[in-house]
Parts: structure tokens; sequence; C-alpha cells
């Protein structure tokens, strides 16, 4: 481990937080019903937004007749081609370079496959800048369960004392913060009215965030988490 507990380490989400594939998704979703001429439920998809693991009936207001292979097949066609050029989210390259310079550990921990991250990172320049990338294909149970965040706490060789976790979704935060990690939540477009009862900091955007406040807020944190 690295000694001591001052900043040593980044644990980034990918879907929501690097790239905003999630807010994507549901436009997709949205659009095909309305292509459709049918009502759509959105808080039946918002529901599943950073879950790998939670299995819904995502296209209930199509005929039962319908495919919903096919279904599934037309809105991730649309959604990987929107998604490719999807830019890196504002601040958030500017942070890991700062991160990196520093000497700082960096992971991915995602609830997304590493097919669908590692080509994303890849295709953006950022495969490189990471310690560590741990997938929903690398544990048994996905977030909210904390596997994800302790496999890679593991592999960067910090102790959560000494990591800050970046998520965007509901569940991605209960995750961090089952595994001991102090949490800032940036949501996006499609998370942001849910609630955040763990949340260590709440930022709007990463844009403006420099390493020297993180690093205070997480000595903020740390000394107030002693005085409790």
């Amino acid at each position: 481990m690295v000694g001591g507990s001052m900043l040593q380490a980044l644990i980034f989400d990918f879907d929501g937080l690097i790239v905003d594939t999630e807010t994507v998704i549901v436009e997709v979703w949205e659009r095909m019903h309305h292509e459709a001429e049918l009502v759509c439920d959105r808080a039946v998809l918002h529901a599943l937004v950073g879950s790998a693991d939670e299995q819904a009936d995502v296209w209930s207001a199509f005929p039962v007749a319908e495919s919903r292979v096919e279904l599934d097949r037309r809105w991730r066609e649309v959604v990987r081609e929107l998604t490719r050029s999807a830019p890196i989210l504002p601040g958030v390259g500017e942070l890991i370079k700062e991160a990196r310079a520093a000497g700082l550990r960096l992971a991915v921990a995602s609830n997304s496959q590493h097919r669908h991250v590692d080509r994303h990172l890849e295709h953006r320049g950022l495969l490189d800048s990471f310690d560590a990338i741990v997938c929903r294909d690398d544990v048994r149970v996905g977030k909210p369960d904390p596997e994800v965040y302790v496999r890679a706490l593991e592999r960067l060789g910090v102790s959560a004392a000494e990591a800050v976790a970046l998520e965007d979704s509901k569940l991605g935060h209960l995750a961090a913060h089952a595994a001991g990690l102090p949490v800032m939540v940036v949501p996006n477009p499609s998370t942001a009215h849910d609630t955040f009862a763990h949340a260590a900091w709440r930022r709007d955007s990463m844009a403006g965030l420099t390493l020297a406040a993180l690093r205070e807020l997480h000595r903020a944190q740390r000394e107030a988490s002693a005085r409790a």
C-alpha cells in the first residue's frame, strides 16, 4: 500500500462521467417510441441507469409480437454511432492530465463491459491514462455492490482512505461509498434529479476542478471524519 492517508488515487466511473453515453441511451429510446407513435415512461429506463444487473422490459409499450431482440439491436446501433462522436465531458481530460503529472494512480471502475469501456477510451486517446480498468466482466456482482471499487483499489495498491471516487449515478455512488471511498458526484442530465445521500461533494461539472482543490476537499473530509 502507498503510505499515509493523503490523496494518492482517483477512481472514475465511465458512462455519464467521462463520456455522457447515458443521456444518448435515453434520448434514442424515447425517439424510437415517438417514431412508433407510442407513449414511453422515462422512469422505466431511468431506473436502470448505472445498473448492469437489473432486468426489465424497456419495450413494454410496444406490441408483444414485436421482437425485443430487434428493438434492442436498432437501439444499440444508433447509440453506438452517436456515442462514438460524443466528447470527453468538460474538465475530465484536464483533471486526468494533472493527476498523472502529479504521480497519482488512476483507475476506471465501470458497470459496463470491457469491450465498451476500452473501445471508447482508446478512441479518445485515454486508454493508457489509467493504471487499472475494472469492468462488469471482472466482478461477480455489479454496482451498487462495492466489488468493482474494491478490485480497483487492490489493483492500484491504495486504501479507500487514500482515494476519491468520481461518480454520476445513484447506484455508482452507493457502490463507492460501500467500498469506503469518499465520493464526488457529478450528475449528467439523466441523473441530475437523483438523490445522492452519501456524496461527500457534488458538482454540476468537472470543468474548473483542479487537483489542488480536490486534495483540499479530501483533506478536509478526512479531518472531519477523524473528529466525528
